[in-house]
């Protein structure tokens, strides 16, 4: 278990020229967290294959007439559900696989909950980039073959990443590259025909999308997954270490929190927004956790004043987890939510609460109000320690009586051995937390503490005088909150800036194809002027100079001169170029913005499995198998987890050509190697 706590070295960072993108972990490499990305990579394909079987068990069951035929379909779906079930319950236990995800030097500390990665499938990007750059841009598409295999290779490499900031900045770095390619290449009024796939992480139920919807919410998710298991894999012995885990959990937070409020119809269970509410409250009351640790972290010293924080903190611990629990068995993700995670958060719930009572015990019992002491300080503290005092006591008469004391401290022992009795019957009620050792070690060794220092106290008469200890008002010193991405941190270079300046050249505008014009300048004057920057226009067209009669318009763009690319060149680096050809004659490339856009049918392209046909499934048409027809051209694909250090070329040849214009084709410079509970068939649309 402990070989996946060692991360693999953060890859270096590949150059050649400017143009350079990170990679990921080999996720061949024998790791316990690669081994778990793997079994839920293959889960997925079973949770697949069983949900199709029983869809089309259901289909026959329907259109079935004989009485035999559909007694022998009721009992193929009952061994179908089954097998789901036991699938569901594999899922689950990858889900609290919290062990492989903790620090190498974890010593006594109950286990954090980390999410997994989702999972996706192979995305082939160069037919479709190829035509519409063809096709919308009127360029040839073979010139950008290395920028389509880098936006490949960067996605394949979001399938592993590295467990460190190294990670992170991958996935922001493919986020931003996403917003890029969705501006250059995904107009509002048609789809592009690439089928994005994922794997719900929670139940394993693959979405697809033919947009980028799906692929942008995903990331993000992992995003904050990675997050969670960087927290989970700090030192929690050292105060840094704890540091980091808070900070970790806060991000993790603060990133699925962006996700509910920027993706609302994710067509997945584990990013609606009723689940990521509870994820975001599950990473909060773990970054509260983390803050409480690092308060008890150098040592409780036997002091008033310190007891009475480090019990006001284990309460708020407590309370976050109990409304961490109360939020986890609410519908709708009551049936999607997994059972250990519901069964740890009341384990832990009850475990800080008993520990809140098992400290305020501890200072009435082991002190005593000495002359000389500050009695307002200790009677207002011990005021604000509960919401109201025992009846019949006040604080500063129960600060003095020694007597009172002893009663009230045992009042709240009895309390905390009840409670950590109940959290270790509720860790025995879950299979999985049985499983784990550690946490049944911490909460065997706080329940006999607290039964010791009963113990040693018990008198024959406390059932009859001992009242109910009252509830402890949490407190914190250092409110949790969530942290935003800082997607401005990682700094991403457009793959595609060659295609021009974005605020022109994008997939929303549309223009004519690239017209030559061949002019002079008669006497020094052009016959134009121009404006703009980063692509010039053309301004003021005199109607009787040769630039107007060769078909020069007012208001065109220049994008070369002289086969040179003018579309990132200033006013004033355009007007050089022109003036320096004097009286020669000058090529000049144009194109014209067009006032209306073609449109087409864009409804919202999605398909889950499991769910009943909808009219999106309808007008896409699309394979629900994965199959590809024989008559379309079939690309290379690679193998579920597939990993290289070299680029993927993938040289499929564009649908589209253009014309040609007598001119040789230049060779190609290459460059180095550088949901679960969808047990019915019903499923609505988050």
């Amino acid at each position: 278990m402990t070989d996946a706590l060692l991360p693999a070295a953060p890859q270096p960072l590949e150059k050649e020229g400017s143009c350079y993108f990170r990679k990921g972990c080999n996720p061949l490499a024998q790791t316990g967290r690669s081994k778990l990305q793997n079994q839920r990579a293959a889960l997925n394909q079973q949770i697949l294959k069983a949900m199709r079987m029983r869809t089309g068990a259901e289909n026959l069951l329907k259109a079935a007439t004989n009485q035999k035929v559909r007694e022998q379909v009721r009992l193929e779906l009952s061994f179908l559900n089954s097998d789901l079930q036991m699938l569901k319950e594999e899922l689950e236990g990858l889900n609290i696989s919290v062990g492989v995800y903790q620090n190498t030097e974890e010593a006594f500390t109950i286990p954090l909950i980390p999410l997994g990665l989702k999972e996706t499938k192979d995305v082939d990007f160069s037919v479709a980039l190829k035509d519409f750059i063809l096709e919308h841009y009127s360029e040839d598409s073979y010139l950008y073959e290395d920028e389509i295999a880098d936006l490949m290779d960067l996605r394949q490499a979001c399938r592993t990443p590295s467990r460190n900031e190294a990670g992170v900045d991958l996935l922001m770095s493919y986020f931003m590259q996403l917003g890029f390619v969705e501006s250059r290449f995904f107009p509002p009024t048609r789809q592009m025909g690439i089928l994005f796939t994922w794997y719900d992480s929670l139940t394993g139920v693959p979405v697809s999308q033919q947009n980028l919807l799906l692929e942008k919410a995903s990331i993000l998710f992992n995003i904050g997954a990675l997050y969670t298991q960087i927290g989970t894999r700090c030192n929690r012995q050292t105060e840094a270490g704890l540091e980091s885990t808070v900070d970790a959990f806060q991000r993790a937070a603060g990133v699925l929190n962006y996700l509910k409020e920027t993706f609302t119809h994710t067509p997945s269970y584990d990013m609606s927004p009723a689940m990521l509410s509870v994820l975001v409250k599950m990473m909060l009351a773990q970054a509260q956790e983390s803050t409480f640790e690092k308060v008890c972290l150098s040592g409780l010293q036997n002091e008033f004043f310190l007891l009475v924080k480090v019990a006001q903190e284990a309460a708020k611990v407590g309370e976050v987890y109990r409304q961490l629990h109360t939020a986890m068995n609410q519908e709708p993700v009551k049936e999607n939510i997994p059972y250990s995670w519901a069964s740890l958060a009341c384990v832990k719930a009850h475990h800080y609460e008993a520990l809140a009572h098992y400290f305020t015990a501890t200072l009435l019992i082991d002190h005593q109000l000495k002359p000389g002491e500050d009695e307002d300080h200790q009677e207002k503290c011990l005021s604000q320690l509960y919401s109201h005092m025992p009846e019949g006591l006040t604080p500063l008469a129960t600060l003095k009586n020694v007597h009172q004391r002893q009663l009230l401290g045992k009042s709240h022992l009895c309390r905390a051995v009840t409670l950590h009795e109940e959290s270790m019957r509720e860790a025995s009620l879950c299979k999985k937390l049985r499983n784990i050792e550690v946490l049944q070690e911490v909460l065997s060794a706080a329940r006999q503490r607290s039964q010791l220092k009963y113990t040693q106290l018990r008198e024959d008469d406390d059932l009859l005088n001992l009242t109910d200890a009252p509830d402890i008002v949490s407190k914190t010193e250092r409110e949790v909150e969530i942290i935003l991405p800082q997607f401005s941190k990682v700094t991403v270079t457009d793959f595609f800036q060659k295609l021009g300046p974005l605020s022109v050249f994008s997939a929303n505008k549309r223009w004519t194809a690239p017209r030559s014009i061949h002019f002079t300048a008669e006497e020094g004057d052009l016959g134009f002027t121009l404006r703009g920057n980063s692509p010039v226009q053309v301004h003021f067209l005199d109607p009787y100079c040769s630039a107007a009669a060769a078909g020069t318009k007012e208001g065109d763009y220049i994008v070369s001169i002289q086969d040179v690319d003018c579309k990132w060149l200033t006013l004033s680096e355009v007007m050089k170029m022109l003036k320096s050809f004097g009286q020669n004659d000058i090529e000049m490339k144009v194109v014209s913005l067009l006032d209306a856009t073609l449109s087409m049918h864009s409804k919202c392209a999605t398909y889950s499995v499991g769910m009943q046909k909808t009219y999106s499934m309808i007008c896409l048409g699309i394979d629900v198998d994965g199959k590809t027809d024989k008559t379309k051209k079939i690309s290379k694909k690679l193998s579920f987890l597939s990993w290289s250090t070299n680029k993927n070329r993938q040289k499929s040849a564009s649908t589209l050509c253009l014309p040609s214009v007598g001119v040789a084709r230049p060779p190609v410079k290459k460059k180095l190697p550088s949901p679960f509970s969808l047990l019915n068939t019903d499923s609505s649309l988050y």
